[in-house]
């Protein structure tokens, strides 16, 4: 892939003061709080629109989940040396069953800063585009790195890393076009860096077949390339370990405190990618339902036979094997977000996105954060479900359930930033 012109321009000294910017979100619409409970006419609508499935609470049968430990513990307490084992052996599994085997770091990956602009966002930040590079069989590989940090900070700033699936327009570097998916300018007032990898668009496409992406770049060149069982969201969080491997390189960025985020088929990615490398302070899991947070037993809104049949390139050919004898699956959700422990995690729904399942979702981390306190952390959390439009943090863990439907809007980030406030204390602002 051709490189854009390398653009060096001074550093940008800290000015004691900036354009106005514009105002803030409003977020007084969210101020009302309440229990969560799904009216019966949307129950129905969503019924009528999908009858193969479930919405309704009252009709979902009873469920055994697969244990976060060992069973055979011959009645003595847990202990963390006891859940170092268990770990391991689930992060066998899910790459098995689940998502597949990544092939490691490219010993040959290199950063290049091929844009930089140290005025960006009125001065408020400064906006790099990194190419990140490496080559097998003498072919060459890149995807890119978009990166904003705030000017004004005490020191290296931490980072909001998001991997996105939708079209480039939501994360534009040259900010003429302004999504809430990508709020870098309030993320940047916040004191965060923030930044993007388009992990449909460079790294893996979102299509069944594809001829391109790293997987065929490794299928064409590695020559252990099928000990690589990897599926397209295991790419995508591969890809967000990658350029976690060049914050670590900048100076500017705080490596330790970087937070990833994904919403719905990257939110399962990006929960998959933090399960493997453990660099990852904390993740940030929108929206993302079955396949990722949601419980698969529960057969509440999207199933496993669902979801792989619209997306079989999502997953390995084994996953699918479960879709007509779930309560076979070695693993379910709960398993999947304990892998974060004893780090921060922090799940995030909307009251209308049923498919989803965002009861689903608490429930896993409810049953999930028993390791966080077998770690150390603060006790399990309450089964009952946070009001909506209110943020429940316990520690490194953190839950919230917005009105609304299928997306990751303003709000969302709002709570998330809430969070990391907490978690990494003080940003720098």
């Amino acid at each position: 892939m051709k490189s854009l012109p390398l653009v060096c321009l001074a550093p940008l000294l800290l000015v004691p003061s900036l354009r106005a910017r514009e105002a803030a979100p409003d977020f007084s619409a969210f101020e009302q709080k309440s229990r969560w409970v799904i009216p019966a006419a949307t129950i129905d609508t969503a019924a009528r629109n999908r009858p193969e499935s479930n919405f309704d609470e009252a009709k979902v049968l009873a469920w055994t989940l697969p244990p976060l430990l060992d069973p055979a513990g011959n009645g003595r307490a847990a202990t963390p040396a006891d859940w170092t084992r268990r770990r391991g052996e689930l992060l066998r599994i899910f790459r098995q069953e689940v998502f597949g085997v990544s092939p490691p770091r490219p010993e040959n990956l290199t950063f290049d800063v091929i844009e930089t602009d140290p005025q960006a966002m009125d001065g408020a930040a400064t906006r790099k585009r990194v190419a990140a590079r490496f080559s097998l069989g003498g072919e060459s590989f890149t995807f890119h790195v978009t990166l904003f940090i705030p000017n004004r900070r005490d020191g290296p700033a931490p980072v909001f890393l998001q991997l996105n699936h939708r079209g480039l327009e939501n994360t534009d570097p040259t900010r003429r076009i302004r999504m809430p998916f990508w709020p870098a300018e309030d993320v940047i007032a916040r004191g965060y860096a923030i930044a993007a990898v388009n992990v449909a668009a460079e790294v893996d496409p979102d299509q069944p077949g594809a001829t391109s992406g790293v997987r065929q770049f490794y299928r064409r060149n590695h020559p252990q390339a099928a000990a690589f069982t990897w599926a397209t969201l295991a790419a995508w969080g591969w890809a967000g370990s990658r350029a976690l491997d060049y914050l670590a390189t900048d100076p500017d960025l705080d490596a330790k405190r970087v937070a990833l985020i994904g919403h719905s088929r990257t939110g399962k990615a990006a929960l998959w990618a933090a399960a493997e490398d453990e660099r990852f302070a904390l993740v940030c899991v929108n929206g993302a339902g079955e396949g990722g947070p949601a419980i698969a037993r529960r057969h509440f809104g999207e199933t496993l036979s669902q979801l792989t049949t619209g997306f079989p390139y999502w997953f390995t050919p084994t996953y699918a094997g479960y879709a007509d004898r779930i309560d076979e699956l070695p693993v379910d959700a709960h398993q999947l977000i304990a892998l974060l422990a004893p780090r921060g995690y922090h799940g995030g729904d909307g009251t209308l996105d049923l498919w989803a399942d965002p009861r689903g979702s608490w429930l896993a981390l409810v049953e999930a954060s028993r390791i966080w306190s077998l770690l150390g952390s603060d006790a399990p959390l309450p089964d009952e479900m946070p009001l909506v439009n209110d943020l429940l943090v316990q520690g490194p863990l953190a839950y919230h359930i917005r009105e609304g439907g299928h997306d990751l809007t303003a709000f969302d980030w709002k709570r998330y930033l809430d969070h990391a406030d907490g978690l990494f204390g003080p940003a720098g602002r």
